[in-house]
């Protein structure tokens, strides 16, 4: 019989090993040669509480297996920021070996008394087209309401000189943005209202800077690095941004998070530009880093064309899947 834990919070070091240990596995069956997780980014991932709610790690094994020998894991966001108190994030795994056992199932049950009782009325999470997560979900009775795809950029191969249109200058920071730019930062973050969101039952947070703050400090207390870079004004504001980040330090991809260029400056090659030098600096500050990874909806034309340009490649299908309770 399967058996569901609540880990405390936050959960120890062998809890983190143990959380490792399934999606390592799950993720060399289903994406053999994509780099997988490593311990810094799990450890922070699930010890660390997040910014926008609160965490609930919950773990699945046999009730008569060894401590911390799980079948698989699952980790409920339960959304606090405002305008999003109805809903929730899932993330889940669940060992190969384990997999048409009932471990799934006795996960989502126990997630599904979790998000009734919290008064949740959605949930949300993101898996591989075609892929096992799909099949389960769709089961559940999931539907797919944003169609995207992971593109992976090789940062090895010369892109060319970044290159910013007259009336622009560079800004770029390692880590928390400068005080004199935060304000700046936010009112650009709040631009990203305009990307593709299907049907999901999330709205967009409000971004101030205190916010804007937040969000990256969380990555570096996860132990990950941010590089942010931006085009801005004469007057300072903030025209186009990029960000990249390193889950783990050490790792060998790195993630793309938003790219936005705020409307009033569109049209004159800004994103473009910004994803080019944060290219030539990420080169310069982690040359262990082969790989950038980013997901793009398949609506969002133009940043498609931006890193189709900058030789992105397509590496697999996903969505955003959501039940509503």
């Amino acid at each position: 019989m399967t058996m569901i834990s609540v880990l405390p919070a936050p959960p120890s070091d062998a809890d983190a090993d143990a959380w490792l240990a399934v999606l390592a596995a799950a993720h060399a069956h289903d994406l053999p040669g994509v780099p997988g997780p490593t311990r810094v980014e799990v450890a922070g991932r699930i010890q660390v509480p997040p910014v926008r709610g609160r965490a609930l790690c919950l773990a699945a094994a046999d009730e008569d297996a060894e401590p911390h020998d799980w079948d698989g894991v699952a980790g409920l966001l339960l959304f606090t920021d405002p305008g999003n108190t109805h809903t929730a994030f899932l993330d889940a795994a669940v060992r190969p070996a384990a997999r048409r056992r009932g471990v799934g199932t006795a996960l989502w049950r126990r997630v599904r008394e979790e998000l009734e009782a919290d008064g949740r009325t959605s949930v949300s999470c993101v898996a591989d087209l075609g892929g096992p997560g799909e099949a389960f979900l769709t089961g559940l009775g999931f539907e797919n309401v944003l169609t995207m795809a992971w593109y992976v950029q090789d940062t090895t191969v010369e892109r060319g000189d970044p290159v910013l249109p007259a009336g622009y200058r560079w800004v770029s920071w390692n880590g928390i943005v400068p005080d004199e730019h935060a304000a700046s930062a936010a009112v650009a973050h709040s631009a990203m209202e305009d990307a593709p969101s299907g049907g999901m039952d999330e709205n967009t947070p409000l971004w101030d800077a205190e916010r804007v703050r937040a969000a990256q400090r969380l990555i570096l207390d996860r132990g990950g690095r941010i590089l942010t870079v931006a085009a801005v004004t004469p007057a300072g504001d903030m025209a186009a941004y990029t960000e990249l980040v390193l889950p783990d330090p050490h790792g060998v991809r790195a993630t793309q998070y938003d790219t936005v260029v705020v409307p009033a400056h569109r049209g004159r090659g800004l994103g473009r530009a910004v994803k080019l030098r944060a290219l030539a600096e990420l080169r310069a500050l982690h040359p262990g880093v082969r790989q950038i990874a980013t997901t793009v909806a398949d609506e969002n034309g133009p940043m498609l064309a931006v890193n189709e340009a900058l030789g992105y490649r397509r590496e697999r299908p996903c969505g955003v899947f959501q039940l509503k309770l």
